[in-house]
Parts: C-alpha cells; structure tokens; sequence
C-alpha cells in the first residue's frame, strides 16, 4: 500500500507512453513473425493499461481537480493513443469486438481531450505537445485496421479523415515545439519523430484499402512515403542528439522514446507490404529490435524506480 501511494498514484498522465511502447513493440514482433514474445509483450501491455485505466477513473471520481488539470495537458492524450494502440494489436488477433469497443472509447476520449488540450496550448512546448497528433493518428490506424478485417468501408473513410486532421495538427504542433527539447529533452522530444512515424503507418493502411485506388492511391502513396522519410530523418536528428548530448539517468518520459523507435520500425515494416518495396523490410526488422533493445533498458529503469521508491516510503525518507 506505501508502494501504490508513493510511486503508483504520483505517476504523471505521460505513465501512458508505457502502454504505448510496450503495445507497439508487440505488434512489430507479430509482423516479423515472433509470435511468442509478441504476446508477452502484449500481456504486459493489457496489464499496464488496465492499471492506468483503473487510476484513470479513481482519479476522476475522487480526485476531480487533480484530473482537471491533468486533462488539459498533452500528456493526457497517451490514454487516446494507448487505448488504439492496444486495441490494433488485437484486432490482429482478431478479437474485432473487443479492439471495436477500445476504438470507441478512445474515440470518446479523442472528443473531451483534445479540445481542452489545445485550448491551453502555449509557445516554446516540449514534445509531448506533438501527441495531438499522435493520438488522431492512432484513431486513424485502429479504424484502418479494423476496416481492413470486418471489412467496412465507413471505417476507412474515418480512417482518411483522422489521418488529414492528424498531419494538419502536426503541423500546429510543430509551430509550437521548443527545438532546444533536441538536446534537454528527457526522452518526450523523440515524439516529434513518433507522430511522423504513426502518421505513415495510418497511411500504409489507406495505401493498402482497397477502396482508395487510381490517383487517390498515388496520392496516398506519395504523402506516406514522404511522411516516413521525413520520420526517419527525424529518427537520425535525435540519435545524433542523444549522442553528443547523453542523458543516461531514468525519467517516465523515457517511455516517450521507446514509442517512436517501436513506432518507426512498423511503419517501415508496414509501408514496406503496404508500397510494394520489398527492402525496407530489412530496415525495419534492424530498427525493430533496436527499439525492443531500448524497451528492456526501459523497463529495467522502471523497475529500479519503484523499488527504490518502496524502499523510501518504507524507511520514511
């Protein structure tokens, strides 16, 4: 109980990431085929999300102001992303009604987040402020999904829909972002990158929908390649960076790294099948298991944390 009050219930709305990264990573792993610890790494995911979701709605109920403040945050909207994240992996699974209901609750959550997020946006903002994008995109990329395995052609044109209004916000969110988080950041300034990267993976999935063909789908062909080139220029920008300026000690935000390294690396793997061209598969299984690598790292981290943490409630430090 000292644990859950000292660590658990301080842990900020940007805790979502975790949910993301963890889920993104298991849907790379079932596209390469391993199909094994793909599930693992889902199980985790439904777990850290069901203990979010269970904070969530504590938080909402008896702590309303907390999650009032909250809510006007970018970092809330980790609970849009999350939420489709998880409910794309199992739509591959073909659990279409349970990955259906996820997509209407973060749909939900998509219409009472973002307007109070954006409402309260300021100038020279971290990159979290790019979430906006992210979690339209993530709306975009379950109703792709979805619409691929029912199929239903409604859901593509919400598909197409979210994916123009996620490029739209990216660019509000650009327009705001402090390029200084390059080198401060404490691991959210990868999300700059990450929004690019799940606005191509939305787009492999209208390339791949038959019901966008002729010059629609050259249209949607040609902005998703360009998006994922611009996301892996991104990608080479923030190496680099983490390189001449380390940042080795833990922070939750790091969650907000391993996302778009997970994220990078299925776009590259969907867009791969999605265009047609065969060797960026290659690519993107290398940048695949980079991002599994940071995720162990992670994780590692967070573990030391709640231990060290426990250890502290215990002593009364």
């Amino acid at each position: 109980m000292l644990l859950r009050s000292s660590w658990w219930t301080s842990l900020p709305p940007a805790a979502g990431s975790a949910v993301m990264a963890t889920g993104i990573v298991s849907v790379g792993l079932h596209l390469i085929g391993h199909e094994t610890l793909s599930r693992a790494a889902l199980a985790l995911a439904v777990a850290a999300w069901l203990a979010l979701a269970a904070d969530f709605a504590v938080r909402l109920l008896s702590e309303r102001s907390r999650w009032e403040t909250e809510a006007d945050t970018p970092p809330a909207l980790t609970a849009v992303a999350a939420t489709c994240v998880l409910g794309t992996r199992l739509a591959l699974l073909d659990l279409l009604f349970l990955a259906g209901c996820l997509l209407a609750g973060a749909a939900v959550l998509w219409l009472v987040l973002l307007p109070a997020v954006v409402r309260h946006w300021g100038h020279r903002m971290p990159g979290a402020v790019f979430l906006v994008c992210v979690a339209t995109q993530a709306v975009a990329v379950l109703s792709g999904t979805l619409a691929a395995a029912l199929p239903a052609r409604p859901l593509n044109v919400v598909a197409l829909v979210f994916f123009c209004l996620g490029l739209l916000l990216y660019a509000a969110a650009l327009a705001r972002f402090d390029f200084t988080n390059v080198r401060t950041g404490a691991g959210d300034q990868w999300v700059a990158g990450g929004a690019l990267a799940i606005s191509a993976l939305a787009g492999s999935k209208l390339v791949a929908a038959p019901l966008y063909d002729g010059a629609w789908h050259d249209a949607l062909r040609t902005v998703t390649l360009l998006v994922l080139a611009l996301d892996l220029a991104w990608y080479v920008v923030l190496v680099l960076a983490e390189a001449r300026w380390p940042r080795p000690r833990y922070d939750v935000r790091r969650w907000a790294t391993v996302f778009p390294m997970g994220m990078t690396s299925v776009a590259v793997l969907s867009v791969s099948k999605a265009t047609g061209i065969s060797w960026l598969a290659g690519p993107g299984r290398v940048l695949l298991w980079i991002a599994v690598a940071v995720w162990l790292c992670v994780c590692a981290g967070t573990v030391r944390s709640a231990l060290r943490e426990g250890r502290e409630s215990r002593t009364g430090r």
